[in-house]
C-alpha cells in the first residue's frame, strides 16, 4: 500500500497519461477534503490535543478531512501562543504541509448551554475561540501522516490540487 506522499510523486509524473488508472487516481487526490489552520491549532489537532475546531461560520461536510498547517508563522511573542505551544513542546510545526486526517462528524452551534459544557474541559476551551454565534467542529479518529504533503493553503474546506 502506498502512502500519500508516494502517491503525490507519482501523480505528479502519471498526470501527463490519460490512462484510466491515473485518472481514477487523481480524481480520489481530488476529493481529499482538507482545511487549512494557522499554527500551532493544525499540530495541536495532529497531537491529539485539539479536537474540536472552532469556527464563525457552519459546515454541512461530513467525512474524511485533511488538515493543512498553513505557511504563516506563529507569533511566538503572543501569550496565549505561548501557553498553547507548551501543550506541545519539541514538536514541530507544519508549515505548509497536509499533516494529518480526520473525520469532521458534526458541527455544532454554539449557545450558552454548548459553552457551559465545553468550559469545563479547560484544554479544549483554552485551544479554540468559544462565542455564542460560532461553531465548533468536532473531529474524530486523527491519524498522522506518514510523510507531510506539501501544498498551498486555502480558505474554507478545499479540495486538494496534486498541480500545486
Amino acid at each position: 500500500m502506498l502512502n500519500l506522499k508516494e502517491l503525490y510523486s507519482i501523480i505528479q509524473i502519471w498526470k501527463f497519461f490519460p490512462c484510466k488508472k491515473c485518472i481514477s487516481i487523481r480524481k480520489v487526490l481530488e476529493r481529499m477534503k482538507v482545511l487549512s489552520l494557522i499554527e500551532p491549532w493544525a499540530t495541536l489537532i495532529k497531537e491529539g490535543k485539539k479536537v474540536i475546531e472552532t469556527r464563525s461560520w457552519k459546515t454541512s461536510y461530513r467525512g474524511e478531512l485533511y488538515i493543512h498547517a498553513s505557511i504563516k508563522k506563529i507569533k511566538r511573542s503572543d501569550e496565549h501562543t505561548i501557553e498553547l505551544l507548551k501543550l506541545i513542546p519539541n514538536v514541530p510545526m507544519g508549515y505548509g504541509n497536509i499533516i494529518c486526517k480526520c473525520k469532521l462528524v458534526d458541527c455544532v452551534y454554539m449557545d450558552q448551554e454548548f459553552l457551559d459544557r465545553i468550559q469545563k474541559d479547560k484544554q479544549e476551551f483554552f485551544c479554540g475561540e468559544y462565542s455564542l454565534g460560532r461553531y465548533a467542529w468536532i473531529l474524530e479518529d486523527v491519524e498522522v501522516l506518514d510523510e507531510p504533503i506539501p501544498a498551498k493553503g486555502h480558505l474554507n474546506i478545499w479540495n486538494y490540487d496534486d498541480d500545486e
